[in-house]
C-alpha cells in the first residue's frame, strides 16, 4: 500500500494495545484440536499477529493481514512462506476490530484459534480482562474514498464512502427458519458488543456427516454453533437473537475486513456474501489506489469505533 495520510481536523486518536496477557482454552471448530491461546501486548504500528508456539522457532509469525490468506472456503485461513498456517481467525478479528484493539499477539499451541461458543462474545470478555490501554502513537483508518464492487452473480460485496463503518447485510437460505434475512447498522457507540458480538456460527444437520468426511467440522458440537434441521433449531436454548443468522454473517464480514491492517472508514452492502467475497473487495479496493487513503482517527471517531470497555491511559 501507499502510505498516505489524511487528517481529519480534530485531536488525533492513539493507538492500542492490552495491558497484560490474557489466557483461554477451547477446541478448534474444524480440526477438533484442543486449543491453548494467549493475547499478548504489542508494540506500537505491530498490528494483530499470530505467533504459533508449536513449530520451529522462527518460523511460527504470521501477520492477520489479507495478503497471508491462504484459504477462505469455510472460514478465514493464514499462512506463511514457511507452510505454518492458523484457521478460523475471523471471529477473534471480529472482537479486535469492535473492541478498537490495534496492536496484539495472538499466541496458539495448534492450527486453529478456538471456537468458544461459535461468536466473538468470549473474546470480548477476554480483552476485557486484560484491559485495553492507549499508546502514544495516532491510530491510521482506511477511508473509503469511492465505491467498488464484485460479485459472481449469486453473491455480491461493495464498499462506500461513510464517516463510520456501517454495514447492510442481506442473506438467503432455502429453509423457513431462515429464508430471507436483512439488517443494516452503523457501528458506533458500542453497539458491537451489544448487538453483534454473541450471534453464533450455524449449519445444518444435513451437512454435518458430509463435512466430518472432509476432515471439517470435528469440533462442532450443539455448545459452539448453532445448528438447523429443517425448520427448528436444535439447540435447548434456541436463538439468541430473532435474526442471529444474518448478524453472524456481520460478525464474519466485520472480522474478514480487520485483515485491512486498520479500521475501514466506509459503508458495506453485502447480500449472500462469504469469507471469500469479503476478502475480493479489500483486494479491489486497494487495486484502485484512488478509492482509498489513510486517515488518522479523531476523537470523536475512535469513541464511535471502540465497544464499551475500559480504555486505560498508558502509565
Amino acid at each position: 500500500m501507499i502510505n498516505r495520510v489524511c487528517g481529519r481536523g480534530h485531536a488525533q486518536s492513539s493507538q492500542t494495545t492490552i495491558a497484560r496477557p490474557v489466557t483461554c482454552r477451547g477446541i478448534g471448530l474444524h480440526s477438533g484440536a484442543e486449543i491453548n491461546m494467549t493475547l499478548c501486548p504489542a508494540a506500537i504500528d505491530s498490528g494483530v499477529v499470530v505467533q504459533r508456539t508449536d513449530v520451529a522457532q522462527g518460523q511460527g509469525k504470521i501477520p492477520a493481514r489479507l495478503s497471508q490468506v491462504v484459504d477462505n472456503q469455510l472460514s478465514t485461513t493464514l499462512g506463511n512462506r514457511f507452510g505454518v498456517t492458523v484457521s478460523t481467525v475471523e471471529h477473534l478479528m471480529a472482537a479486535l476490530a469492535g473492541c478498537g484493539v490495534d496492536n496484539v499477539i495472538i499466541e496458539i499451541d495448534g492450527p486453529e484459534l478456538p471456537v468458544m461458543d461459535g461468536s466473538a462474545l468470549p473474546f470480548v470478555q477476554l480483552i476485557d480482562r486484560a484491559e485495553i490501554i492507549a499508546q502514544d502513537a495516532p491510530c491510521k483508518a482506511i477511508k473509503v474514498l469511492k465505491s467498488v464492487a464484485v460479485g459472481d452473480g449469486t453473491s455480491m460485496i461493495s464498499l462506500h464512502p461513510d464517516d463510520a463503518l456501517s454495514i447492510q447485510f442481506s442473506i438467503y437460505f432455502d429453509t423457513p427458519l431462515i429464508d430471507h434475512q436483512a439488517l443494516s447498522m452503523k457501528l458506533v457507540n458500542g453497539n458491537f458488543t451489544d448487538e453483534i458480538a454473541a450471534a453464533r456460527t450455524f449449519g445444518f444437520i444435513e451437512d454435518v456427516d458430509r463435512m466430518r468426511a472432509a476432515g471439517l467440522a470435528r469440533g462442532g458440537s450443539l455448545d459452539n454453533a448453532v445448528v438447523i434441521d429443517g425448520a427448528r433449531v436444535l439447540n435447548p436454548d434456541g436463538l439468541r437473537f430473532e435474526d442471529e443468522f444474518v448478524r453472524h454473517k456481520i460478525l464474519d464480514c466485520i472480522g474478514d475486513l480487520y485483515l485491512a491492517g486498520a479500521p475501514i472508514i466506509g459503508r458495506v452492502v453485502a447480500a449472500k456474501s462469504g469469507h471469500a467475497a469479503n476478502h475480493d473487495i479489500l483486494t479491489a479496493l486497494f487495486a484502485d489506489n484512488q478509492a482509498w487513503t489513510y486517515c488518522t482517527l479523531d476523537d470523536r471517531a475512535a469513541e464511535a469505533r471502540h465497544a464499551r470497555l475500559p480504555i486505560h491511559a498508558v502509565a
